[in-house]
């Protein structure tokens, strides 16, 4: 699902009427405005779905989706992910990446050598951590901070790390 980006997950009903509550796996859950429609994964299909009406709720999207209008036909969908074409993403700033396009990527030294892997990112408000499992088998965390962070390169899937002093 490499053309495609999670925008969050259905994490229960919200009244009988068929609106779900939505964890956004986006960093901005306004976003949902500009969405016309998401693709939900069933585990056995992408189904597209139309967005008919979106509200909010603490740190939670309230989606109402058209054609589902009893909680009988969305209550399946449960802890289901909801999915959008990459072509239909915000465009990024510079220094900024798709959560999806970090994960996986090989984390390099200066030096070249493979330091690890890049298993997933952890929003800390005020900058990101990359938790990166290393190729001894340890984990570490390490900031989003440019004196660390070298260079991102998508295209060859490798970021370049400086390990600041007291991180190893």
């Amino acid at each position: 699902m490499e053309d495609l980006l999670k925008v969050g997950v259905i994490t229960t009903t919200h009244g009988v009427r068929g609106e779900v509550k939505v964890f956004p796996t986006t960093d901005d859950a306004e976003r949902f405005l500009d969405i016309e429609y998401v693709l939900l994964d069933t585990g056995k299909e992408l189904r597209r779905l139309n967005i008919q009406n979106v509200k909010f709720f603490k740190n939670l999207a309230i989606l109402k989706f058209e054609g589902i209008d009893n909680i009988n036909d969305i209550e399946m969908y449960k802890g289901c992910e909801l999915w959008i074409p990459r072509e239909e993403a915000q465009e990024l700033g510079e220094d900024e990446y798709y959560v999806a396009d970090l994960i996986g990527m090989d984390v390099l030294l200066e030096n070249g050598e493979k330091f690890g892997v890049l298993r997933d990112v952890m929003e800390t408000g005020a900058n990101d951590v990359y938790i990166v499992d290393r190729v001894d088998g340890e984990e570490i965390l390490l900031p989003a901070i440019h004196d660390c962070v070298l260079d991102v390169d998508v295209e060859k899937n490798t970021m370049t790390v400086h390990l600041m002093k007291g991180l190893v």
